[in-house]
């Protein structure tokens, strides 16, 4: 597993994102490595991120699948042209497209697993499906479609 996660290479500018941002203080924070050919993330929902009793929120479980795979868009892409994390030009990615099947419920208080793989990768556009685990069991799978952020995103102080 790379000893970084791709996050911490996000520019300051790019790093508030509620689920993934490293500056948000109030987000998920989520981190994202390399783990073999999968990508890996974990998340330990807190007792606000509540649906009913004793489980997770499914929005909360959307935003990590959404940050996590556009994380796994930045890490395939910089492993597509044999590019270390970090090197010029930048990697960031925005979720085009989201899918989410909730399989089981999931408990909340245990740490969250999530794994990526990539299925396209194509020009500007990755699509990775991303495994939410809860104890080692399935409890949710999505499909994001992440295309590479447009420069003008970037919105410049005057």
């Amino acid at each position: 597993m790379q000893f970084k996660p791709i996050q911490d290479f996000y520019p300051d500018e790019l790093s508030y994102c509620y689920g993934c941002g490293r500056l948000n203080e109030h987000g998920h924070q989520i981190k994202s490595y390399w783990d073999g050919e999968e990508t890996i993330a974990h998340f330990t929902p807190k007792e606000y991120h509540i649906a009913i009793p004793g489980y997770v929120y499914g929005g909360l479980i959307a935003s990590l699948i959404d940050c996590h795979g556009t994380g796994t868009a930045a890490l395939a892409s910089y492993k597509n042209e044999n590019r270390e994390p970090g090197s010029l030009p930048a990697f960031r990615f925005v979720t085009a497209s989201l899918h989410v099947d909730y399989l089981k419920p999931t408990p909340i208080g245990v740490e969250l697993e999530l794994r990526g793989k990539v299925i396209e990768l194509k020009n500007r556009k990755v699509t990775s499906e991303i495994t939410v685990y809860a104890n080692g069991i399935i409890t949710a799978k999505g499909k994001v479609v992440a295309v590479q952020m447009p420069e003008n995103f970037i919105k410049k102080e005057k």
